[in-house]
């Protein structure tokens, strides 16, 4: 599924809650959950599963994770360098040491949907892109490296797990997959 922006990544509702969830785009199996969740303000690949075993394998470190992230400003070289080395971030009011990881500038702007909001406007400052892949998935990981770094993320894609790629789907669109365990190899 294509995780819209400003969805959950869930498909009941907490009590005074008055979001999208994943349920409001199609009529999923009713043991279907979501595997490596997206925060509201991210989007992209998400594997949905009713087999707890897939949800398993595809937490694991060997199946890797890239992101599209447009950040504030124009990453640097050293930016990159330090996402790839592993940097230091807070999780749970604790200091973390990320993995090294695959990180690269993306020149232009990559061939995404619109988000369907402004990100911001052009008179405060420019911003750019970065693919970043990552074996892991902290909390807000990817956001954090990228702040960690010295430029803060205003939209984060994810666009591959595995060899499953995001392709040509569109905000809210839900295709089947046949032999998954082939496709999470990479």
């Amino acid at each position: 599924m294509f995780k819209p922006y400003g969805c959950v990544s869930q498909f009941r509702p907490k009590p005074r809650k008055n979001k999208n969830l994943l349920g409001d785009f199609y009529s999923f199996p009713e043991d279907t959950m979501a595997i490596g969740r997206l925060d509201l303000d991210s989007e992209g690949l998400l594997l949905l599963t009713t087999d707890g075993m897939v949800s398993y394998k595809v937490r694991d470190k060997s199946v890797e994770k890239e992101y599209y992230v447009q950040v504030d400003g124009i990453i640097t070289d050293e930016a990159i360098k330090k996402m790839k080395n592993g940097l230091e971030i807070v999780l749970k009011g604790d200091k973390y040491m990320t993995l090294p990881c695959k990180a690269r500038k993306i020149e232009g702007e990559p061939t995404l949907p619109s988000r369907g909001r402004n990100i911001r406007k052009s008179k405060h400052g420019p911003t750019s892109w970065a693919s970043i892949t990552v074996c892991e998935g902290k909390f807000r990981q990817v956001r954090k490296m990228t702040a960690a770094a010295g430029f803060p993320t205003l939209r984060l894609v994810r666009v591959r797990i595995g060899n499953i790629h995001l392709g040509n789907l569109l905000p809210g669109e839900v295709i089947t997959l046949d032999n998954l365990d082939e496709a999470l190899t990479c």
